[in-house]
């Protein structure tokens, strides 16, 4: 297999670089008969750090077939490593390690409280044993997800739970997302000190300093929010009633605000269709977050806070090349040069 080189001016410095996937490894020593797939603006593999792949709808089982194809379309967005705190079953052996898969790290199945979230899916423990039911799941794959909160009148799960659960996974060496949609869910978040939010929607911005100062990263699927947003105000009654409405309504500013707090802020899709993290680089954008910051959610921060490097010695193989800088032009980010991921190029259906 003919070794794969790019060159150009890397992000996040900007710094002309020439780089050479020598397996799975970008290095800079050159190699001879190298094939040069493509030149130009070279990014990061991008991160979509909350996605649900599989499932056709809540509450549907994972189907490996619609699995692969969700996959394909994140890799076909330049997509090359995945986060999915909650899937509809156990996914398979090849997840994540396939040639037409992103890299990938998961949290198996939901956990929620008794009576709430979506039927047929996630794991119901009684309150006493979720923290070692969260603990079970971090040990087998590195993160577990808690959803603390759900409809407007459900109880918040208690503090004291989900801080004996924080601190089960961290003895396992896991980490912990958790679900919030609403501002005391927020508060019991970064009381117990989870490693991030998920949504978040509703949260106090008062918060937002501690969450910085504990590393508490904010995935605010912000794209999907607004869309939900906008389907609502659709409907005047609907949206006078809505307890939906005051929380999104006020997403973006709180978006942009962690971003000025220092919070590390992770670009995430959340729903069907895949291959979408463009959209949530604009809806950041949009949102009053610079596009550097924008494009770091979706790349090199994501890739860091998920333990990956970016465009340095040594670093796993991914990136994503375009013809311009991204960040003097977003519409770069929907026609991508090329995709590599594990050194290899991605041309749509496997890589090459």
């Amino acid at each position: 297999m003919a070794v794969l080189r790019v060159r150009g001016f890397a992000l996040p410095s900007g710094e002309p670089v020439d780089l050479y996937a020598d397996g799975d490894r970008w290095t800079s020593d050159p190699v001879a008969g190298a094939d040069l797939v493509a030149e130009g603006w070279i990014v990061p593999g991008l991160v979509d750090a909350h996605t649900h792949p599989g499932a056709s709808d809540p509450g549907r089982p994972l189907d490996a077939g619609i699995l692969r194809e969700d996959l394909r379309a994140h890799l076909a967005s330049g997509v090359t490593l995945i986060r999915a705190p909650g899937l509809a079953g156990d996914p398979p052996d090849w997840f994540g390690r396939s040639d037409d898969s992103p890299r990938a790290l998961h949290a198996g199945p939901w956990i929620a409280q008794q009576g709430q979230f979506f039927d047929g899916w996630g794991r119901r423990p009684a309150t006493a044993d979720l923290p070692a039911v969260a603990a079970e799941q971090a040990a087998r794959t590195g993160w577990a997800k808690v959803v603390i909160d759900w409809l407007a009148d459900d109880d918040v799960m208690p503090v004291a739970v989900l801080r004996a659960a924080v601190a089960r996974v961290h003895a396992v060496g896991g980490r912990l997302a958790v679900h919030s949609q609403h501002a005391a869910g927020g508060r019991v978040a970064v009381e117990a000190g989870v490693d991030s939010l998920e949504h978040g929607m509703g949260l106090d911005p008062e918060l937002l300093p501690r969450m910085a100062a504990r590393g508490i990263a904010l995935t605010p699927t912000l794209s999907g929010i607004t869309e939900s947003l906008r389907r609502i105000n659709a409907d005047p009654e609907r949206a006078r009633t809505s307890w939906y409405v005051p929380g999104a309504s006020a997403h973006g500013r709180l978006t942009a605000a962690a971003v000025e707090a220092g919070v590390t802020v992770l670009a995430g899709t959340d729903s069907r269709p895949h291959g979408q993290i463009t959209r949530e680089v604009r809806a950041l954008v949009a949102a009053g977050v610079s596009p550097h910051e924008a494009i770091a959610a979706a790349s090199w921060t994501a890739r860091s806070y998920l333990g990956l490097p970016g465009l340095q010695e040594g670093a796993p193989a991914d990136a994503v090349v375009f013809d311009a800088d991204p960040r003097t032009d977003l519409g770069q980010l929907d026609k991508p040069r090329a995709v590599i991921v594990r050194g290899k190029l991605f041309t749509g259906g496997r890589p090459a």
